[in-house]
Parts: structure tokens; sequence; C-alpha cells
């Protein structure tokens, strides 16, 4: 192995190809961004948005909500780890087929123990009320988990187990979803909602969803992370998936990466014919959202995190919001109740930097205007940041 990219040439990568330093390209959208990204994070949904308002540096959404509920050319989707994304509807059939699938087999599983724990029901059963709640939806065209669960009384059944109780409804619409029948459309209540109501996939998206075998498809999404976040370890890919580390390894022959030497150590890889140097993009300032894609693309996270986790990550590996200049992290940052985007720094940077930080958290707090981001998932930094009160006078 005679190739070695250290971390400054890493960063450099990642400022580049995850639009993070530069000029926006003319016309670039809320698609593009998600293809330079593989996917956005969406378990919290204020993430999309400010995933792609840091990336085009514009308060866009409308332009992301008519791209996911009227264009659908992203789709809100499960896919890696469990996780909920928005991917672009092209690359949907890639991620159901190399990581979803795997997913909804799983909980399968999960969902019918706990069925047969609680004596509600068997493989049979929980089969029917699929069927039923399935047709339900189909009838209706669209519905929230309530409006189903009118329809189907059996939604209602409660599952009571050791670790606490559940009714059926979100776990059985869970599987529905990761078994590609169905999907989240638009938020009943604002852009920051986190309810939906739900439609028939096949007649949500535009033209029917085409998924390659699980191999290729493993193959495809591997070629795609590399392409966004390589150089990266092969227990970097194996998280970011969810795979075993024999399916990461598969899809790493696969596509005849290429070892690279990295700072500390470790094996990276890239892509044939991505082994050149890519330029310094020069400063760079950005405010990511909590579970922003750049922060999460890596299970080993020193080199562009430093030790900063206690204070940016909750106790279950959830990212906060952060500050990043010049492709690093150096602190994190916080909407307060007045609307103030307040910033800490972990870390002494030029004071140039810090003008340029509190430039892009002005920016940040002007396009959000009345909203109220709260992130789903609390770090310790964001937290203080939001009790702290600013004095005045």
């Amino acid at each position: 192995m005679t190739l070695h990219i250290d971390n400054e040439q890493r960063r450099a990568r990642l400022a580049r190809r995850h639009g993070l330093a530069g000029p926006v390209p003319p016309g670039k959208g809320p698609e593009d961004v998600a293809a330079d990204l593989v996917a956005l994070h969406a378990t919290d949904p204020a993430t999309v948005h400010l995933s792609v308002a840091a990336r085009l540096h514009a308060p866009l959404v409308a332009n992301v909500e008519e791209a996911l509920y009227e264009r659908r050319s992203l789709l809100r989707m499960l896919g890696m780890r469990r996780t909920m994304f928005v991917v672009p509807v092209g690359f949907a059939g890639v991620v159901q087929a190399g990581a979803t699938r795997a997913v909804a087999a799983e909980q399968r599983k999960h969902l019918l123990r706990h069925l047969a724990q609680t004596g509600v029901g068997d493989a049979a059963w929980l089969a029917d009320v699929e069927e039923s709640t399935y047709e339900a939806l189909r009838r209706r065209g669209s519905a929230t988990a309530a409006q189903l669960a009118a329809d189907e009384p059996r939604l209602r059944t409660l599952m009571v187990l050791p670790q606490g109780s559940q009714y059926v409804t979100s776990r059985l619409l869970f599987l529905l979803a990761a078994d590609g029948r169905i999907v989240r459309g638009r938020p009943l209540g604002s852009w920051i909602s986190t309810q939906y109501a739900w439609s028939c996939l096949p007649d949500w998206l535009p033209e029917p969803m085409r998924e390659p075998d699980p191999a290729t498809a493993r193959t495809e999404l591997a070629r795609a992370w590399l392409a966004r976040y390589g150089p990266g370890t092969a227990a970097d890919l194996k998280w970011w998936t969810g795979w075993t580390m024999t399916q990461t390894r598969a899809a790493l022959r696969a596509l005849e990466a290429v070892e690279a030497g990295l700072d500390g150590g470790e094996t990276g890889y890239v892509l044939p014919g991505d082994t050149d140097p890519v330029e310094d993009p020069g400063p760079w300032v950005a405010l990511l959202p909590g579970l922003d894609p750049t922060v999460m693309g890596f299970q080993s996270r020193h080199w562009y995190l430093g030790q900063h986790a206690p204070e940016l990550f909750d106790r279950t590996g959830n990212a906060g919001p952060t500050v990043w200049a010049g492709g690093r992290i150096v602190g994190g940052w916080a909407q307060r109740p007045t609307g103030e985007v307040a910033v800490e720094l972990l870390e002494e940077v030029p004071a140039a930097t810090r003008r340029a930080i509190a430039s892009a958290a002005g920016e940040l707090a002007g396009w959000l205007g009345e909203a109220r981001v709260t992130p789903r998932f609390r770090a310790p930094l964001e937290r203080r940041l939001t009790e702290t009160v600013t004095p005045t006078g």
C-alpha cells in the first residue's frame, strides 16, 4: 500500500464533495444536495431542510417541500441502520434492496416474537392485519395512523411487554414502510412537524421503484458512499450501512476499491481513479444541523471532531448542531426561544473565522424567522446554549 491520504486531504474532499465550500453552482437544488450526500438524514424533519440550506445558503423550505411532495423527486424512506432518510427517487431502489429489505426482515422477526409473547397473534394474524391496513389506505388515498386505526381496529391492539407497552399501529406501519409498500407523505403541520399522512408507495411515485438484487445494490451503495465520503475505513462503511463485515468486504472487493493509508495508521478505501489529490478549497465555515449527513457519515470521527464528542453528541451517538471551520468541528450552536442563533466555540480560531461564523449564525437566524427548531436528539452544548440567557445592557 503506497497511497497515503492525510487528514488535510480528507477534509478538502469532504468540503468540496459535500458542497460546504466554494460558490453554489447556478441551478443547484435540493435533489443535488441529497445526491452529494448520498442521503439526507430525516429522523428529525428539520435536519432535511437545514442540511440543504447549509449547502445552498438560502431558505429553501418551499423548494424542498416541492421536491418531496409535488415533483416527488426526493423520497422519505427507511434506510441504513433502521434510520429515516430522504434520497433521490432514482436511488431509492438501491437503498431499499441494499439496506432496507434486511431491516424489514429483522423487524418482522421482532414483531412476530412480541405478538407471540403477548398472545396477540401469529404470522397469519399479522399478514391479515397488514393487508387490511394497506387496503384501507388504498381506498382513502392518504391517511393518518389514527384514520387507519379507525378503519382497522386491530391496529389499536396493545402489546404489554416487559420493556413497556406498545400499540400494534406504529410497528405495523413501520413494517409496511420498510417493505416498500407505503410512504410518509406531507407532514400534518409545518416543515418541522413529525406527524405525517401515509400513502401507498405505488400511488405516490411517478414510476415504479426498481430494485437491483441485494448484492448489486450493496455494491452500488458502497460506490456512492466512497465517491462522496472516501477515503473511509471498512468499519466506517459497515457502520454507515448497517451491514455485516462480510457484506462490507464483499462490496469493497466488487468495486476493486483502492487501499489508502490514513493518518493514525488506519486503512481507508477510495474508488479506482479517485486517488489524485483534491485542491484545498481555502477557508470556509458552516453551521450544520443535528444529525447532518457529513457529521454522521463515519464511525471514526477523530479527524474532524477531535475531542468534542461529549459536548456535541448525546449518549447514544446522535450528533447535535455543529460549527465547522476549514474541515473540522470547532463548536456547536443552538436556536434560543428568542430566535437568536447562539454559538459556542470549543477551541480557539482566528478572528476572521470568528467573524465568518458570526455572519453565518446571523444568516441562519434570519431565514429561520419565526420558526423555532429544537433538535430531536439534544446534545449537552445545545441544551446549555438554549438555557443560557444573554445579558443585556
